[in-house]
């Protein structure tokens, strides 16, 4: 029982990142939806490449590392969204 236990808890520390890489993808196509592309570009393009990262560790099974980059990429994402946000309302574009 004991036994069980423990290769249960090593099995879920070591489980691939599918929630944090999912939140990470959501949390870049946010920022895209508010034109990051344009008003954030370099903070944008540190979480793409975060991501990638991600996904590079998570092919080579290393879960740990995938995971933290993917939260890492989730973080700048965020990042991108509040600048690009703050720029929009600092510099709105003008009326047609």
């Amino acid at each position: 029982m004991l036994l069980t236990a423990g290769i249960l808890t090593l099995t879920a520390c070591v489980a691939a990142p599918v929630q944090e890489m999912s939140d990470a993808r959501q949390a870049i196509y946010s920022a895209e939806a508010v034109g990051a592309a344009q008003r954030s570009p370099e903070t944008l393009s540190a979480a793409q490449r975060l991501l990638q990262e991600a996904q590079a560790q998570l092919e080579a099974g290393a879960y740990n590392d995938a995971r933290r980059h993917a939260l890492d990429a989730r973080e700048e994402a965020i990042r991108a969204r509040e600048q690009s946000m703050q720029n929009t309302a600092l510099h709105p574009p003008a009326p047609p």
